[in-house]
């Protein structure tokens, strides 16, 4: 993702706009993304910074170790069922990020004012709980806005 964005000339902006408050939702190679350490990353790899955070790239396992889980997140009156595929493993939070969900004690949710990063794919639930939540909180739609025929 960091080379395609140092590509198209979109790295930079990117992280100056998220640093500077624009709502990001990263999932999974999001999630490293916006990490400000990487401990297991290539030598080009770039991590943004935006959230004060250590993650370990592919964490739970390789593709084969792939799996699929209900987790509790805070917010939520009943569980999310959450998608991992070769997922990055949170190893450390700095005190201003905010954990939403864990898994077996490691932070799989997490926030900080307008960013959002998930080490699992929401996006497979057919559940839109999370993006809804982002996107309210972020401004960018009312908390009213109808729900789709998906929502768990």
């Amino acid at each position: 993702m960091s080379m395609l964005l140092e590509r198209s000339q979109m790295l930079e902006p990117l992280q100056l706009r998220a640093h500077a408050g624009l709502p990001v939702f990263g999932t999974c190679a999001g999630l490293i993304l916006m990490a400000s350490e990487v401990c297991d990353g290539r030598d080009d790899q770039v991590a943004l910074g935006v959230l004060d955070m250590t993650v370990e790239r592919n964490g739970y396992g390789t593709q084969i170790d792939s799996f699929e889980t209900d987790i509790d997140v805070t917010g939520l009156d009943t569980p999310f069922h959450a998608v991992f595929i070769r997922s990055p493993l949170v190893t450390r939070l700095g005190p201003d990020v905010e954990a939403l969900a864990t898994l077996d004690g490691s932070p799989v949710l997490c926030r900080r004012g307008p960013v959002t990063v998930a080490a699992f794919h929401p996006e497979l639930s057919g559940d839109d709980r999370l993006h809804r939540r982002w996107l309210s909180k972020a401004g960018i739609i009312d908390a009213r806005w109808p729900r789709s025929q998906r929502s768990g």
